[in-house]
């Protein structure tokens, strides 16, 4: 994860996003008046195959996405919920391998 300023703007690079949670970050970044600068599908296998839309077997590719905003804080915000939103999913499932 990197975030750094450009101009005015400052920006975090979220890799590897899981396609289940993409919507509801999606949804997090547009409410904290934040935009997704770039969203890329970038194949995990051959790092010259990169699409900036979905393609059509998601199978394979990892999404990237980088985020920009006027106030640093936005981005930590959602960088927490982020973190949060993974270590419960985690969480949830070490409760049900066990």
């Amino acid at each position: 994860m990197y975030i750094g300023n450009s101009c005015t703007y400052n920006r975090m690079e979220l890799k590897n996003v899981d396609k289940n949670i993409l919507p509801w970050l999606e949804d997090i970044i547009d409410e904290n008046n934040c935009q997704i600068e770039r969203k890329e599908w970038k194949s995990k296998y051959n790092s010259y195959v990169v699409y900036d839309y979905e393609p059509f077997c998601t199978e394979g590719f990892e999404i990237n996405l980088v985020i920009s905003a006027k106030d640093l804080s936005y981005l930590n915000f959602i960088k927490y919920l982020y973190e949060e939103k993974i270590n419960i999913i985690e969480y949830l499932n070490a409760c049900i391998a066990t």
